[in-house]
């Protein structure tokens, strides 16, 4: 196996091209429900990560000189130190030759060159996968589900009802619109709601709290920017202090505008009880019907284990597409 390391900054055309055509027939055979790779979210990605945090990204050519198959490895830095992310794809022409093993012991010894003492790895539950899984050392950990909502087929009367429920529970606080990068003045109480999302359950992953800073929200409004995604923030303002207490976002892909991405929904915990959570993600819908009328669908991810959030998703009308395992290793 010839394995190459790109670099962010100095890409050769022809190498993006070979690893995105790799990445999109596995996406056509393993999981045909994600919407496809593209280049410029390939290099996007390569450049900016999720938050300023990028993967290291390598190819794999056969005796040819082709590219079959990809190698993406995470090494959290603004947390989680102690750990590395591997994701393996290998070319559906070029499986069952021990390419996708040797691609993951590659990102294994990337992982434990950089000190880290634990390998985690995520994917969606498949027969395949699974027996991968197990036959590298990994143990099952966390599970977690993938759900959808058609934005065609919302039942607004029903919708409409709920939200004014919530609303009656919830008089102390309005709701505050903001597109687009975070203003200055509201980062640091965006980054302290973003933490919230800590109280998700995170199941048996040997993971620590993930740490949010303005610079770090700023990081992902630079990834989301170079992905060319759209992004509203719904904020929750507690109208006798003025504090930002809960918020949910939503990004919307320019070059597929159909095609939308729900982001974190969190509320602190001092306010909660309080309906936030159903009032800000019918609030969304309510914006997103205005202010993106050509969007489709929303997707989202929730630990199987989270049955509040779960519970707000399903009564908006989410349905369940796909089921992934995270799996961990100690090095």
């Amino acid at each position: 196996m010839d394995l190459t390391w790109l670099d962010p900054h100095r890409l050769d055309p022809r190498d993006v091209a070979e690893a995105v055509g790799v990445l999109e027939a596995a996406r056509q055979l393993d999981t045909p429900h994600e919407p496809s790779q593209t280049v410029a979210l390939f290099t996007a990605d390569l450049r900016y990560g999720w938050d300023g945090n990028p993967s290291l990204v390598a190819v794999a050519r056969n005796a040819r000189g082709r590219v079959c198959g990809v190698l993406d490895v995470h090494l959290p830095t603004w947390d989680n130190t102690h750990l590395g992310m591997v994701w393996p794809t290998v070319d559906p022409a070029a499986r069952r030759q021990g390419l996708g093993t040797a691609l993951f012991e590659a990102g294994v010894d990337r992982v434990r060159a950089d000190g880290r003492s634990l390998v985690v790895v995520f994917g969606h539950d498949q027969p395949a996968t699974t027996g991968f899984a197990k036959a590298v050392g990994l143990d099952p950990a966390s599970e977690e589900v993938q759900r959808r909502q058609d934005l065609r087929g919302l039942d607004w009367e029903r919708l409409d009802r709920e939200y004014a429920a919530a609303a009656e529970r919830a008089t102390d606080y309005e709701l505050v619109r903001v597109s687009g990068p975070t203003p200055e003045e509201m980062l640091a109480d965006v980054a302290r709601m973003t933490a919230a999302i800590n109280d998700a359950p995170t199941d048996d992953l040997a993971v620590e709290d993930e740490v949010f800073t303005p610079e770090r929200i700023r990081a992902f409004d630079a990834a989301r920017a170079a992905q060319a995604r759209r992004i509203h923030r719904l904020i929750a303002r507690h109208k006798g202090t003025g504090a930002l207490v809960g918020h949910t976002m939503v990004g919307v892909d320019s070059e597929r505008p159909w095609l939308g991405h729900q982001y974190d929904t969190s509320v602190t915990r001092a306010h909660r009880g309080h309906r936030l959570g159903v009032l800000l993600k019918i609030g969304m819908l309510r914006w997103l019907a205005v202010e993106e009328p050509q969007l489709h669908t929303l997707d989202t991810w929730n630990a199987a284990s989270n049955d509040h959030m779960i519970a707000v998703n399903e009564l908006l009308g989410y349905r369940v597409i796909a089921r992934s395992t995270g799996w961990q290793k100690r090095l």
